[in-house]
Parts: structure tokens; C-alpha cells; sequence
């Protein structure tokens, strides 16, 4: 690696206030900066470790809400009590991310604030209509993800909550990738007193919502009215791992599946 600064604030004041640095990045998990760095990919010149900070790492019921702190790991998602009471689809997505080591060093911050097109989290972000709370303002999940690693986020902005609502139903399907366990195609259905929420990951340039999908579930929740909608694979990503083709006929299957699924 090259040379470069190393700070572990233990406030999230301090933190702020060190990741508006030029050339600072904030470090998460780890799971993406350190490969990319070790790639020479991105080479920051300070490194802010919000490890250290114990209010990020927080998970807590707030109505009928679930707050999830952005340094809460994929396991402890997983684990919560208040999320599989509240929000079991959340859980069941947690615990299907990567491996053991994985979910155990990710995080919900961190994978949202890199916003790869095949994560789970954005998936969940999105079909539950979630709130990405920050240092600065609170965020939509529609205005949040906005396309290949991009997102609304500002530079030196942090994420410090995620405000997950409870759905009547909700159900999360991947196919995985074999070799990253990424998302192929993961499907994150919702149903809620606004209608259904279909939110796909895994398709192409980022995560997204078909209106097919929530139009034809908003009148009926079953997983033949999901097999009647016609997925378009003209938006989609032809890769190595599958064509635009065959991830068309994925949506449909893993948001039959989904739908299944939370309907029990």
C-alpha cells in the first residue's frame, strides 16, 4: 500500500468534522476500501475508522419503526431481536449477505454509502421505503440511490441510521452469484397500507422498482398475478455471469418466490 493517515474518533463530532478533510475517506466495515486500496483503485490520504463510535452501532425499535445504526454489522442485523420481531424479512436478508467473516466486519453504512449494483441492503432500503438518516438531513429512499456506486450522499456526509418502517408483509428472494454470493437477481417484496413496493438489485447499473410488479401485486398479492407481469430485459445487464435474458426470468421467479414467502 501507499502511505497514508489513520484516525479512530471516538465521537461522531469528531468524525464529521475529520471526514470533511480533503482526501479523507470514512472506513466502515472494510469489506470494499481496503480491497480497493490494495488494488490502488482509490487511494485516500486519510482514513476515519468509525469503529470506534458506539451510538452508530445501535439497533432499536422507534414506533413502528426499526432503527438500525449505520456501524450495526450484517450479523447483528441478523441477530436482533427488535429486527426478526419487527421486520423478520430484514433479518433473513442480513444473514444471507456474503459469508461468516463478511457478516461479521460489514456494515449497513457501509454498504449503502458504496451502493454496489448486486448488495442486498439497497434492496431493502428500497422496498420498505426506509429513511437514510445523516450527519446532515434525512433521506427518501427513492431520492437515495442514484445509479452505478452513486448515491445522494455529499462529500464528508455521513450516514448514521437507517429508519427501516414495519410492512403487513415482506419477503427477500436472491439467487446468488456462486463465486461473490452477491445478488444475481434479489428481489425485496413489501406489502404496505400504500399498496406493494418491488425493489430489484442485481439487474444492472443499481438497485431499482418495477411498477409492473407493484401495480399487478397492489390489486393481487399472490404469486400468479407476479408470474402475469412480463419483465422487459431491455433495461438489464448482459455480463459473464448471465444475459440481460436470463436475469428477466429471474426477476419474475425470485419475486413469485418472495411473494410466496411472505405470504407463508
Amino acid at each position: 500500500m501507499y502511505a497514508f493517515t489513520f484516525e479512530r474518533p471516538s465521537s461522531l463530532a469528531d468524525a464529521t468534522k475529520l471526514a470533511g478533510n480533503a482526501g479523507a475517506r470514512p472506513l466502515a466495515g472494510g469489506q470494499t476500501l481496503l480491497a480497493s486500496m490494495k488494488l490502488r483503485l482509490t487511494n485516500p490520504e486519510q482514513l476515519v475508522d468509525l469503529g470506534g463510535i458506539a451510538e452508530l452501532a445501535t439497533i432499536k425499535r422507534d414506533g413502528n419503526a426499526v432503527v438500525v445504526g449505520a456501524m450495526a454489522r450484517h450479523a447483528d442485523v441478523a441477530s436482533s431481536a427488535d429486527v426478526k420481531s419487527a421486520i423478520p424479512a430484514l433479518a433473513d436478508l442480513a444473514a444471507g449477505i456474503g459469508d461468516r467473516q463478511v457478516r461479521a466486519l460489514g456494515t449497513i453504512g457501509g454498504s449503502l454509502a458504496n451502493n454496489d449494483p448486486a448488495a442486498c441492503y439497497p434492496a431493502a432500503v428500497l422496498g420498505l421505503n426506509a429513511t437514510v438518516q445523516t450527519t446532515q438531513r434525512k433521506i427518501a429512499a427513492d431520492d437515495f440511490f442514484q445509479g452505478l456506486f452513486a448515491t445522494a450522499l455529499k462529500d464528508g456526509e455521513l450516514i448514521t441510521a437507517v429508519s427501516f418502517p414495519q410492512a403487513k408483509r415482506a419477503a427477500y428472494m436472491k439467487f446468488r452469484q456462486p463465486a461473490s454470493r452477491f445478488a444475481l437477481i434479489g428481489v425485496f417484496v413489501a406489502q404496505t397500507d400504500g399498496g406493494v413496493r418491488v425493489a430489484v438489485t442485481g439487474g444492472g447499473n443499481g438497485v431499482f422498482r418495477h411498477s409492473g410488479l407493484e401495480a399487478a401485486l397492489s390489486k393481487d398479492f399472490t404469486p400468479q398475478s407476479a408470474a402475469s407481469v412480463k419483465i422487459d430485459a431491455g433495461d438489464l445487464a448482459t455480463d459473464i455471469h448471465a444475459s440481460a435474458a436470463y436475469r428477466a426470468n429471474l426477476i419474475s421467479v425470485m419475486t413469485q418466490r418472495a411473494v410466496a414467502k411472505a405470504l407463508g
